[in-house]
Parts: structure tokens; C-alpha cells; sequence
């Protein structure tokens, strides 16, 4: 089942196939740049998504063939000065804060370059899925300016201290194959399957109980910023408060009586 969402977005568009909600920054032919008012729709977007009941997994692209987001509006950076650049950095930040903490997990299916915010943006998903053509990096440094999109900040935990620093340092060019390679991305497909490649992951992931695919998310998350320590006694409440779902219930039976689990997120 396919429809459009009830909310029009100017700079996205939303479509749902049945619980999978696919967000598309759609400005092909500016590359899908994020300047401010894009920036502020993805915030809008992801945390109507975040409360929406009928959404489990969410898939986040680019429209067209050359970029998933080709970066930030350099035009719009080029005026600007600190006080206006702090704003424009916190708003990036905020938006990107709401895709990572969405109750949902997110996919980034990058299919082109995904520079700077781009890079940013793909780094707050949960799971990130590249085509062969994608190519990642942090050049901001080539501008005169620091990534300002928590790039600094998710580059090094995700591909480690020492290579986090050669990217965001060097501001160079990061191919799929590299990217699969150091960990920024999670698989690479030919550009012609990564949508459907990306559908497959969202429907394996939405199949699962929803209750618990949140926890998880919430626990990962927690743990990351928090430590292992914090995340144990998180994680031995979350686990025991599976056993008052109805999804708990469900799930332990069709695996005891061997069919497939139909969860109701309850």
C-alpha cells in the first residue's frame, strides 16, 4: 500500500508504504543542499514521523542520481557572521538531534554525494546504506570553517579517533568502498538496488516488535553517550518491562508453536 503523508512539505517529500515512511530531500537541482528553511522542514518532518503511530522504520534519500545532500548552502553561509553562523549551526544540530533521538529507526540510503551536512545528516541515522556512486567527507575545513553539524562530534565515534581525525582534517573525499571499509557506511549496493535494498532492511526491521526495537534504539543511544555502566541497569529495566507487552507474549508463542509473530506494538 502506498500513499502520500498528510503533511506537504516545500523542500520533502513523504510517502508511506504501508509502516515504512520514506523522506526525500527533494531539490535535485541544487544537489539537495541544506540551507535553513530545508534544515527546518527536516526537523518539522522527523518528529511528526517520531509520534506518528503508523510509522515503525523510516528511509531518508536524495532526489535525483548525482546527491543524497551535497552539503550546506554555501551561499548562505558566505554572508553570515558568528552570532548568525552559531544560529545556523545549532538549528543543523537540533535537526540532525531529532533524527537521531527519533523513536523510529532511520536508514540513510545515500546515493550520491553526501558532503559536509550531508555526511552530517547521514552520521544521525541509525544505519546507513550507500550506493556505489556515494562518496562521503567532511570538506569544511577547505571553506575556512569546522564541520557545524555535529560532524566533529559523530565522525570520530563511528569510524574511530585516529581516522575521524584524518577525514575531518584532510576534508577529503570518502568513496563507498572506503566508506564500507572504516564503518561510516553499513553496505554498498549498485545504484539501482539501493532503494530496494533499503525497503528489504526497513521491512525485516518493522516485522520485529516495535516496543522493543525502540528500547533498543533508546539503549544503544543511551550507552553511547552515557557508558556501558549507566546502559547495564537502563538495559535490566527496559528488558523487564518487555515482559508486561502483549508483544512479549505474542512473539515467545509463535516462536514456541513455530509461526510467524504478529505484533501489535502493545
Amino acid at each position: 500500500m502506498h500513499s502520500r503523508c498528510d503533511t506537504l512539505y516545500k523542500y520533502l517529500n513523504v510517502e508511506k508504504q504501508d509502516n515504512i515512511a520514506i523522506v526525500t530531500v527533494n531539490k535535485p537541482q541544487v544537489l539537495n543542499i541544506l540551507d535553513t528553511p530545508t534544515v527546518l522542514e527536516i526537523e518539522e518532518c522527523f518528529t511528526a514521523l517520531g509520534k506518528d503511530d503508523g510509522v515503525s522504520v523510516i528511509i531518508i534519500t536524495g532526489a535525483g542520481e548525482k546527491a543524497f545532500i551535497a552539503g550546506g548552502d554555501i551561499k548562505e553561509m558566505s554572508v553570515k557572521n558568528s552570532v548568525d553562523g552559531r544560529e545556523y549551526g545549532r538549528n543543523g544540530q537540533r535537526a540532525l538531534f531529532t533524527i537521531e533521538n527519533c523513536s523510529k529507526p532511520v536508514i540513510a540510503a545515500v546515493n550520491g554525494y553526501a558532503l559536509g551536512g550531508g555526511t552530517e545528516l547521514a552520521m544521525a541515522c541509525d544505519i546507513i546504506l550507500a550506493s556505489e556512486k556515494a562518496i562521503f567527507g567532511q570538506p569544511e575545513v577547505k571553506l575556512g570553517i569546522t564541520p557545524g553539524f555535529a560532524g566533529t562530534q559523530r565522525m570520530p565515534r563511528i569510524v574511530g579517533r585516529g581516522m575521524g581525525k584524518e577525514i575531518v582534517f584532510s576534508g577529503r573525499n570518502v568513496r563507498a568502498d572506503e566508506a564500507l571499509r572504516i564503518g561510516l557506511a553499513n553496505r554498498v549496493y549498485p545504484p539501482e538496488k539501493l532503494m530496494e535494498e533499503a525497503l528489504n532492511l526497513a521491512k525485516q526491521i518493522a516485522a520485529n516488535g516495535q516496543i522493543a526495537v525502540r528500547s533498543c534504539k533508546e539503549l544503544i543511544n543511551f550507552a553511547m553517550d552515557n557508558g556501558q555502566n549507566s546502559g547495564l541497569a537502563k538495559e535490566a529495566d527496559a528488558f523487564g518491562n518487555c515482559f508486561s507487552t502483549e508483544d512479549q507474549k505474542e512473539g515467545m508463542a509463535a516462536f514456541t508453536e513455530k509461526r510467524q509473530a504478529g505484533f501489535k506494538g502493545k
